[in-house]
C-alpha cells in the first residue's frame, strides 16, 4: 500500500503501525509515532492499522538547547 512517512511516498507491506516501524528499522523504544496527526502510545502501535493514503510521523528525541 501507499503511505507517506515523514512526508515522503512510499510502497509499504506493514499492515500496522508496528510492523511499519520494524519494516523501517526504527527502534520503538526511541521514537514518537503519529497517524494522520494524531499521536499513537507505543502501547497501541501494535493495534494501530495502516491503510492507504495514511500518514506517519516519526520523530525521535533531540537534546539540546
Amino acid at each position: 500500500m501507499k503511505i507517506a512517512v515523514n512526508g515522503e511516498q512510499l510502497e509499504a507491506g506493514a499492515a500496522t503501525l508496528a510492523a511499519l516501524l520494524a519494516e523501517l528499522e526504527y527502534d520503538p523504544g526511541l521514537v514518537a509515532t503519529a497517524v494522520n496527526e494524531v499521536f499513537v502510545r507505543a502501547k497501541d502501535r501494535d493495534f494501530c492499522a495502516l491503510k492507504e493514503g495514511d500518514k506517519v510521523e516519526v520523530l525521535s528525541p533531540r537534546q539540546g538547547g
